[in-house]
């Protein structure tokens, strides 16, 4: 993969944080030694339970965490020495949100587009061509407490790309959503693609990263323990081992808990929010 075709470059990225136990102050390493890429306009699947350093990787790579080693290109630029040239050009969706309850979509629409330097014309055009990509048409105008889970959802997306950013990252964009309102999700995620835009989705959801990703990765314990295609980690599994641990009536297909179980010798089902 050249540089040019890379959206995001990291090396050896490190991050330790102080913690005190037993009223002694010792330093914990959250994020220990990873290395990726992400190719343009390609969904990135991040895996792994809580606790293993994903959150954390995700903020540096934002610009919201220092960098504790290593070094990571995101667009092109370094994130420890070129941060306001990042933010430029990536969007965030953070799993707590970020849209103002009390406000209409299109009031935080506006807001998102001014603090990104666009001008109010520009930023109403943008609205206009989101609310139909992301189908928020007959939203826009209702306070976004009235919303459902997945339609402050896709008004938090579009909040993160009315700059038009090259890259959106995204950390756990479906939690808390039901079935239908995940599917729906997924298709939107999957036309944002389409256009263009590289997704770095962080995710406990092995179905989603199944479905959405074109690559991804999965951590555990601050490290990468594996990478490749949904498909080229699936094929890690032998039907074999599949078999001797599912009932014989069972179907033994492989499936990304499998190569989990597999990896870290244990299962990823944890769907709650990940502290590091």
């Amino acid at each position: 993969m050249s540089t040019m075709s890379r959206a995001i470059e990291v090396q050896n990225l490190q991050k330790s944080f102080a913690v005190k136990v037993k009223g002694k102050t010792r330093s914990v390493e959250a994020v220990r030694g990873v290395s990726l890429s992400v190719a343009r306009g390609e969904i990135f699947g991040f895996l792994g339970p809580n606790g293993a350093g994903k959150t954390t990787c995700q903020r540096m790579l934002t610009t919201l965490l220092p960098i504790g080693g290593g070094t990571a290109l995101v667009a092109g630029f370094d994130v420890r020495t070129q941060a306001r040239e990042v933010r430029r050009h990536i969007g965030y969706v953070s799993q707590l949100g970020g849209a103002d309850l009390p406000a209409t979509g299109r009031e935080n629409l506006m807001l998102a587009g001014r603090l990104y330097g666009l001008s109010r014309t520009d930023v109403k055009k943008k609205i206009e061509e989101l609310s139909r990509l992301l189908e928020l048409d007959e939203l826009l105008d209702r306070i976004v407490r009235a919303y459902s889970g997945g339609q402050k959802r896709r008004l938090e997306i579009a909040m993160g790309i009315i700059h038009e950013p090259d890259i959106l990252f995204m950390d756990e964009p479906s939690s808390g959503l039901d079935p239908q309102n995940r599917a729906g999700l997924w298709a939107h995620i999957r036309r944002l693609r389409e256009k263009g835009v590289t997704i770095f989705l962080t995710t406990h959801y092995l179905d989603e990263a199944d479905e959405l990703a074109d690559r991804l990765a999965i951590m555990d314990a601050g490290k990468i323990v594996a990478q490749g295609t949904p498909l080229e980690l699936k094929q890690l599994v032998s039907e074999a081992e599949i078999a001797a641990r599912l009932k014989k009536e069972a179907v033994t297909k492989a499936t990304l808990d499998d190569v989990f179980l597999k990896i870290t010798g244990r299962t990823l089902r944890n769907t709650g929010k990940e502290v590091m």
